[in-house]
């Protein structure tokens, strides 16, 4: 059975996430920015959110990630599904 760490790293090498830094870590996520188009154009996402895998990453509301040469802080941090993913609301600084 494939694990989300695996799901992951298959988008990873297609080119579908983008390098996100926390400190001096780099991990690939799922970015989502305002008024981009989700669902195939049937919906528009109204704030920053990353999603990344749980054993990946660890992320609370107050710290600061890098996305693009921009920085943001991250004001929510919720579980996905069974907890092997992560979501995380973003304000850019």
């Amino acid at each position: 059975m494939a694990q989300v760490t695996d799901l992951y790293e298959a988008a990873g090498r297609a080119g579908l996430l983008t390098d996100v830094m926390v400190g001096s870590l780099t991990v690939q996520c799922v970015f989502s920015a305002p008024d981009e188009l989700a669902l195939d154009g049937l919906a528009l996402n109204r704030d920053y959110h990353l999603e990344y895998p749980s054993a990946w990453l660890t992320l609370a509301a107050g710290d600061t990630v890098e996305i693009a040469g921009s920085p943001y802080r991250v004001r929510e941090v919720r579980q996905l599904r069974d907890g092997s993913e992560m979501q995380a609301k973003l304000t850019r600084l």
